[in-house]
C-alpha cells in the first residue's frame, strides 16, 4: 500500500505553488485547485448524459475534479433530477465522462452521497418518508421534480440497518471505480445523512449510535474504513463541514466530535481531508463556532479548503500553508478555465443564480472561455 502524503509543516510557500504539480495517492496532480462537488440537477434520468461529459470536460484542467454529488441508492435521493450510481446503466453513463476528463489530461472523483433525512416521498421510491439518525424534521425545504415542498418528519433507522448502509456506501464506491473515477469521496458535510449522526441537533439516539462523541462519530468511521479498503492507495477523500449550519443542522459543541473523528481518521488511507471552513456557501466565520486550524494541524494528511475561497485568499492559504489544496466552487460554474484565470489574475465570468439547477446548455455550458486555443 502506498505511504499517506504527510504535509509538510513548512512557511512563505511561493505563491506560484497553487499552480504547481503535488502528489496525492497515486496522482501527481497538475495544480492544487480542485472543482469542488457542484449539484447542477440536469439529470432527468438519474444517468449522466453528453451535456454533463462536456460539462466535466470543459472543467479537466483542474488539478481535481470532484463531480457533484451522486446518490449511493434509491433511498439516498433528496433532490429531483441528480444523477445516481446504484444501477449498470448509471456506471456505463459515467464512462464517457471519466474517459474524456482523462483524454484531457484531468482527474476525477465521484462524491458518494446519501442526504438523509433532507429528502422528501415525493422522490423517494414507492413514496416512503426518508431516514435519519432520529425522526427529527429538519427546517429545510426538498426539491421535488414539483417544486419545493417542506420536508418531513423522517423515519428513524433501526440498528440493523446501518450495516446495510455502510454496504451501500461500499457498492457505490465499487460501482465508481468501476465507471472510471480515480477515486471518491464520502460525502459527510452539509447536513446530510453521515453529518446528521454526527451532530445532536439531528441525532438523538440512545443506541451504539447516539449520545457519546465516539458513538455520534462511528457510521462515519465505519463508512470510511470500508471505502478506504476498497479504493486503497489513497483513493479516498472525506467532506465534512464542522461549523456549518447548511439544511438546518447544529451541535451544541462541534469541536471534540471533529478533533475526535479527524484523530482516528490518521488511521485511514485517506487521499485528502476536505473540509467546508464556515457556513456552507456563506459566512466563513461562526459565532460560537471553533478555529479549524486545529483539524489542519491534528490531521496528518492533505488538507483541502473549501468555502468562499478567490485567488487572494488561495494564494494566502498556500504562503502560509493552511492548506495543500484549495476548493472552488460557484467560480466553476461560470468559469470552465478557471485555472488559467486564476494563474493570470484574470477577470471571471459572473454566475447566472437562475440556471445554477435544473435546465440544459444555458448556464451550463454555454460560459466563455478566457481565450480560444486554435490548433497550430
Amino acid at each position: 500500500m502506498k505511504t499517506r502524503n504527510s504535509r509538510v509543516n513548512t512557511t512563505n510557500v511561493p505563491e506560484t505553488d497553487l499552480f504547481s504539480p503535488v502528489e496525492i495517492g497515486p496522482y501527481a496532480l497538475t495544480n492544487r485547485v480542485v472543482m469542488a462537488p457542484l449539484t447542477r440537477a440536469r439529470s432527468p434520468e438519474s444517468i449522466a448524459t453528453s451535456m454533463m461529459q462536456e460539462y466535466y470536460t470543459q472543467r479537466a484542467s483542474a488539478g481535481l475534479i470532484i463531480s457533484e454529488a451522486l446518490n449511493i441508492s434509491p433511498q439516498a435521493v433528496g433532490y429531483a433530477f441528480t444523477p445516481g450510481l446504484w444501477t449498470t446503466e448509471q456506471i456505463e453513463s459515467w464512462r464517457p465522462v471519466t474517459t474524456a476528463v482523462h483524454d484531457k489530461g484531468g482527474r476525477i472523483f465521484a462524491q458518494l452521497w446519501h442526504v438523509g433525512r433532507v429528502s422528501h416521498p415525493d422522490v423517494q421510491l414507492g413514496g416512503v418518508l426518508p431516514v435519519a439518525p432520529s425522526a427529527v424534521r429538519p427546517n429545510v425545504e426538498a426539491f421535488t421534480a414539483e417544486g419545493k415542498k417542506p420536508a418531513l418528519t423522517p423515519r428513524a433507522l433501526r440498528m440493523d440497518e446501518l450495516p446495510g448502509i455502510v454496504a451501500d456506501y461500499e457498492q457505490a464506491a465499487r460501482n465508481a471505480l468501476d465507471a472510471g473515477f480515480d477515486g471518491v469521496e464520502i460525502h459527510a458535510a452539509n447536513g446530510y445523512l453521515l453529518d446528521q449522526f454526527m451532530r445532536d441537533g439531528a441525532n438523538q439516539r440512545t443506541d451504539a449510535y447516539g449520545g457519546s462523541v465516539e458513538n455520534r462519530i462511528r457510521l462515519t468511521l465505519e463508512v470510511t474504513k470500508a471505502v478506504a479498503a476498497i479504493c486503497d492507495g489513497g483513493r479516498t477523500g472525506l467532506r465534512i463541514s464542522p461549523v456549518s449550519t447548511a439544511n438546518g443542522l447544529s451541535d451544541s459543541n462541534p469541536e471534540p466530535v471533529f478533533t475526535a473523528l479527524v484523530d482516528q481518521l490518521n488511521d485511514v488511507d485517506l487521499a485528502y481531508l476536505h473540509v467546508v471552513e464556515g457556513v456552507t456557501g456563506g459566512s466563513r466565520t461562526v459565532e460560537g463556532g471553533f478555529d479549524l486550524n486545529v483539524l489542519r494541524q491534528r490531521f496528518k494528511g492533505l488538507y483541502m479548503a473549501n468555502n468562499g475561497y478567490d485567488r487572494n485568499l488561495a494564494l494566502s492559504a498556500r504562503r502560509s500553508n493552511t492548506a495543500d489544496l484549495i476548493a472552488f466552487g460557484r467560480p466553476y460554474i461560470a468559469n470552465p478555465d478557471l485555472v488559467t484565470r486564476l494563474e493570470r489574475d484574470a477577470p471571471l465570468n459572473s454566475l447566472d443564480s437562475a440556471t445554477a439547477y435544473g435546465g440544459g446548455v444555458e448556464g451550463y455550458i454555454d460560459y466563455p472561455f478566457l481565450e480560444v486555443n486554435t490548433p497550430g
